[in-house]
C-alpha cells in the first residue's frame, strides 16, 4: 500500500559487553527478523538473532562490536522497505499500512484518523483520534470497519463513539 519502510523491531539498550543488544519486536517474532540480513537502509547488518524468551530478542550487529556502540543504539528504530518482506496475502496486512489514514464512516461521516493499531490477544483494534483529541478503539472486524483503502479506514456508523 505504501513505499515508507516498515519498522519491525526497535533497540531497548545494550545486552552484555560485546555489543549485543536487546529489541522490543513489533511484528511476527524472532524468526521474522531471521530472513532480514540488512536494517535502515543497509546501515545495520544482522549477525545474529536470538529469542530472549521474553517476547523479545537479542541480536548482533556487524557495526557494533561492543557495550558503549550498542547503548547508542537505544532508541534506534529497525525498518526494512516493504521489498524486502514477503508478499502478503490478500487478507493480510502490515500495521503501518493503517497508521495515520483518515476515518469516515459508512455513511461517510468524517471521523478522524488512525492513531495506532493494537492486539491485546483477541483480535486487531484501530485506535482513533477525533478532530477534538480524543480517542476511542474499534475491532478490526468486518462488522465494525466494512474495508480501507490507501488513504481512508470506513468504519461501521454503529461503532462511531461521538
Amino acid at each position: 500500500m505504501s513505499d515508507k519502510p516498515l519498522t519491525l523491531a526497535a533497540v531497548t539498550g545494550a545486552h552484555g559487553v560485546s555489543g549485543e543488544v536487546r529489541l522490543k519486536l513489533f511484528g511476527e517474532g524472532v524468526d521474522a527478523l531471521k530472513a532480514i540480513k540488512s536494517f535502515n537502509e543497509g546501515s545495520l547488518t544482522l549477525k545474529k538473532i536470538r529469542s530472549d524468551n521474553k517476547g523479545g530478542a537479542i541480536a548482533r550487529f556487524a557495526e557494533v562490536s561492543n557495550r558503549t556502540s550498542a547503548e547508542q543504539l537505544r532508541g534506534t528504530a529497525l525498518s526494512v522497505s516493504r521489498e524486502a518482506l514477503p508478499t502478503l496475502d490478500e487478507d493480510e496486512f502490515y500495521f503501518s499500512d493503517l497508521l495515520d489514514l483518515a476515518v469516515v464512516t459508512d455513511t461517510g461521516e468524517a471521523v478522524g484518523r488512525v492513531c495506532a493499531v493494537e492486539n491485546f490477544g483477541a483480535t486487531d483494534i484501530v485506535e482513533i483520534e477525533k478532530p477534538d483529541g480524543k480517542k476511542f478503539m474499534v475491532p478490526l472486524t468486518k462488522q465494525a470497519v466494512p474495508g480501507w483503502t490507501t488513504t481512508e479506514l470506513t468504519i461501521s456508523e454503529d461503532f462511531w463513539d461521538r
